[in-house]
């Protein structure tokens, strides 16, 4: 079988539940933020609960951290998370379309100081989002999502986005659904348990890929490119296209009476086509580092809750478990602190399993966790802020979305161009972490 070829690709598939933000994690000193203006925070009034009080102590140092390679002949230097650390080179295949969906809904800030103590200011100056797009739930058809394409009005579903999202991915590419020999779903929050893929490989024709699902929350879409990567570079087999899919719905389990979370996020899908290199074409992967730490579970994680279900087997019955989750936990101070030291380095992992350096990148692509990760991150690295990509104001945090939404905006605007260095990186729950370094087409 094909997947005997690229089994090693599979090692990076990590079980998590969410993504890396939530607003304690964010009250950072303003010294250290980068020389992008943004409004002071932590002389804020408002709210005036104590859940909005915790900082991180003004002593936080924020040295930069410097690149693992200073220079192309000097010798590599390991991060020092050891943890479950893959590290790959270039992969002999390169990206040839890109394409996101969102849900027509849209919650405003003003629209969320009716649910919560809040304001659209509080909101701006400390996430940097504005606004964030929704599924809904269709009240005279609840079960609608089982039944997609029946009505002249589809419900939007994760299925739905990410097969609109593959779609347009796969118009960009030139390909012939017919041409694509995996479709790779990275989600957290699938319309079906046991998965997503198969039904939007399905929707998109594609009869002749195998289809199947990712979990590792924010980090998702990064884990699946590099997966979907290592199928394609696999020399010997068969797979010569795949589409990629990030796709999340968080709105189905944040508590919307919680204003720490219910602000930062949005529902939302984005893909890409990867494409094996052909003799004389340019590797478009060059280089990546993928990392975990099981013992960071707790500080963010959306845990399984079941509820008590007695099964009257003989004598006095089988005590079994209902299934359901809890909404999603998180620890917003370590978080932070988890994402702003790690990221980072394991970008700079990254740039030096491809012999790059920060001076090489055109563009500095995060997971669109919150304005003040970003601006921390590039300072750290020592990349100008106008290199970031950002779309987080009109989405929130997308968690495996964000990444090719952002992209996929940028590619159609014009921010990036043909040949463009793109230094990506997801951070979320797990926890989980990784970068890697793409030359667009």
């Amino acid at each position: 079988m094909r997947f005997s070829n690229a089994i090693t690709a599979l090692h990076i598939i990590i079980a998590a539940g969410t993504c890396a933000s939530t607003i304690e994690a964010f009250q950072i000193p303003t010294h250290a933020r980068s020389a992008i203006t943004t409004p002071t925070f932590l002389s804020s009034t408002f709210p005036t609960t104590n859940k909005f009080q915790t900082s991180i102590p003004s002593s936080t140092s924020l040295t930069p951290i410097p690149s693992l390679r200073t220079n192309k002949s000097s010798s590599p230097t390991s991060s020092s998370s050891k943890l479950s650390m893959v590290t790959t080179g270039k992969m002999n295949c390169r990206a040839i379309g890109i394409g996101s969906a969102a849900p027509k809904t849209i919650i405003t800030n003003q629209d969320l100081e009716s649910v919560v103590e809040t304001s659209d200011d509080w909101i701006r100056t400390r996430t940097g989002i504005s606004q964030r797009h929704v599924l809904t739930f269709d009240l005279e058809n609840p079960s609608s999502s089982e039944e997609e394409g029946d009505s002249e009005t589809e419900i939007e579903t994760i299925r739905t986005l990410g097969t609109d999202a593959a779609r347009s991915a796969l118009e960009m590419s030139g390909l012939d659904p017919s041409d694509i020999d995996l479709v790779l779903v990275a989600t957290s929050s699938a319309d079906d348990l046991f998965g997503d893929a198969t039904s939007i490989a399905a929707a998109l024709d594609c009869t002749n890929a195998v289809a199947f699902d990712l979990t590792a929350a924010c980090s998702g879409f990064l884990f699946g490119s590099v997966t979907a990567g290592q199928f394609l570079s696999n020399s010997g087999n068969g797979y010569k296209n795949a589409i990629v899919v990030g796709a999340d719905a968080l709105s189905r389990w944040i508590d919307w009476d919680d204003r720490n979370s219910c602000i930062l996020f949005g529902d939302g899908a984005g893909a890409m086509v990867l494409s094996a290199c052909e003799d004389g074409q340019e590797a478009g992967i060059l280089g990546s580092s993928a990392h975990s730490n099981g013992k960071g579970y707790k500080q963010l994680n959306c845990g399984y809750s079941g509820s008590p279900c007695k099964v009257a087997t003989p004598g006095e019955g089988t005590n079994l478990s209902a299934g359901s989750y809890d909404k999603l936990s998180m620890n917003g101070k370590e978080v932070y602190k988890f994402a702003t030291r790690e990221v980072p380095r394991v970008i700079n992992e990254a740039l030096d399993a491809a012999g790059m350096t920060v001076d090489d990148v055109d563009h500095l692509l995060l997971h669109q966790a919150n304005i003040r990760i970003m601006e921390t991150v590039a300072s750290r690295m020592g990349i100008p802020f106008e290199k970031v990509i950002t779309n987080l104001a009109d989405y929130g945090n997308t968690s495996a979305a964000s990444i090719p939404l952002a992209l996929d905006e940028a590619v159609r605007s014009g921010q990036v161009k043909e040949g463009d260095i793109i230094a990506c990186a997801g951070f979320g729950a797990g926890l989980s972490w990784g970068s890697a370094i793409l030359k667009w087409k």
